[in-house]
């Protein structure tokens, strides 16, 4: 696993790289990455462009490829030995498949968990959306351009965050995360994946789903239809899981992504 030099050719890495979903950051990612580097792996978690401590304010982040642009430039500096397993969560999913459909060579695994897969060139349902999950009133929306313009921004109510973000989570993340979540451009979200196309060598790359089973914002009907729009090579359930298996069940979730990229550590490769 280790990148020790042999013979001028260094040895493969596994590099575990986290995006995060709407108004999420790096930052939660924190559990998961300390169990991987602990582990020998290579982790990295991005903000992507108005998430985290990225300076940029999000109500004026309008197209998809410049909110993934992090991500974008993080996959393109990585070197050739990093075999990439690119792990999404929630609408970080459509991140997720942009990435995979622009670095398919960089990229030998792409996980989703609880996250919005969609094949390119096939066309999301709204009702799959997690944006458009839970009832009416829950999410907070910003005008950056005016109320008579469309909405640059959306952020979930305070109010609703610990029922549908982290019901199963312990009480300290969900302190810590309401202080962090941010406003996330509503545009550029909506805009990602309707405009990729058919993409053959990215389907070849394995693909894993995680679904949440007690996720009160992203439902099991809802992860089990993307499922079978376009069926994974491994699939795993994390029952006691809420939305934000991040800080709900990051043991679980660990050994999981170990099972996963064991067919990677056994020399099969995309």
């Amino acid at each position: 696993m280790g990148g020790g030099d042999n013979n001028g050719v260094e040895d493969s890495v596994i590099h575990f790289v986290f995006v995060h979903g709407a108004s999420h950051g790096g930052w939660c990612w924190y559990k998961l990455i300390t169990l991987l580097v602990s582990a020998g792996f290579e982790a990295t978690s991005v903000d992507l462009t108005g998430a985290g401590i990225n300076l940029t304010d999000s109500n004026t982040v309008f197209e998809s490829d410049h909110y993934n642009l992090p991500l974008f430039t993080l996959l393109s500096d990585l070197p050739p030995h990093h075999r990439v397993v690119l792990v999404g969560h929630s609408i970080g999913g459509s991140s997720v498949t942009e990435a995979l459909c622009k670095f398919t060579d960089k990229i030998s695994m792409v996980v989703y968990l609880a996250a919005l897969m969609v094949q390119p060139g096939s066309v999301a349902s709204p009702s799959l959306l997690t944006m458009n999950v839970g009832e009416e009133g829950i999410w907070e929306y910003t005008y950056g351009e005016g109320l008579d313009k469309t909405p640059t921004g959306v952020i979930m109510k305070k109010e609703f965050i610990r029922h549908y973000y982290y019901s199963q989570s312990p009480l300290e993340d969900v302190t810590l995360a309401s202080k962090l979540l941010r406003p996330a451009p509503v545009r550029a979200l909506s805009q990602g994946l309707d405009k990729l196309s058919p993409n053959p060598e990215a389907e070849k790359v394995p693909r894993v789903y995680i679904k949440t089973g007690k996720d009160n914002l992203f439902d099991s009907l809802r992860q089990d239809r993307l499922v079978e729009n376009w069926p994974p090579s491994q699939l795993y359930v994390l029952e006691e899981s809420d939305h934000s298996a991040f800080f709900s069940v990051p043991t679980t979730l660990f050994a999981y992504l170990l099972r996963a990229v064991s067919v990677l550590q056994h020399g099969s490769h995309c």
